[in-house]
């Protein structure tokens, strides 16, 4: 059976888009094709995001920041925004079957030391984790 093709979206493409492309493809079980991208991609993976992932056993410091329009006439059956702003940025995507939004903090937006800046990463990720986890339970069924 053909994977199914999940793409995230989020701005920049630098951490919850990544953590979902990180966490689907792990706990998909080979189920899924995930894939990310940002509205307006900041051009790498934010180093805190790569090791939250990282202290979970899932290793996303080879994935790369990438813009939305690199996946034009590519189809998808779901595309998932993970933040408002791409939402807005992108409120349908043509080759997209279905569209689903979660909203999720941005973790590179918090200020502070790196110990509090990681510990809304991880919250953040243990969020992400949960949704997919309901996702995948959806699929299941």
């Amino acid at each position: 059976m053909k994977p199914e093709r999940v793409l995230f979206l989020c701005t920049g493409n630098s951490c919850r888009s990544q953590m979902a492309e990180g966490l689907l493809r792990t706990l998909g079980d080979g189920r899924f094709d995930a894939a990310s991208a940002g509205a307006r991609p900041s051009g790498n993976v934010h180093p805190l995001a790569i090791r939250a992932m990282r202290e979970i056993g899932i290793d996303i410091s080879r994935q790369t920041s990438k813009p939305l329009d690199g996946f034009d006439g590519q189809k998808f059956d779901y595309l998932i925004t993970v933040c408002d702003s791409a939402r807005e940025a992108c409120p349908a995507h043509a080759g997209a079957t279905r569209q689903l939004h979660w909203s999720f903090d941005d973790p590179a937006q918090v200020r502070g030391s790196d110990e509090q800046k990681l510990a809304v990463f991880r919250r953040v990720r243990n969020e992400i984790r949960q949704r997919i986890e309901r996702f995948l339970e959806t699929r299941d069924g």
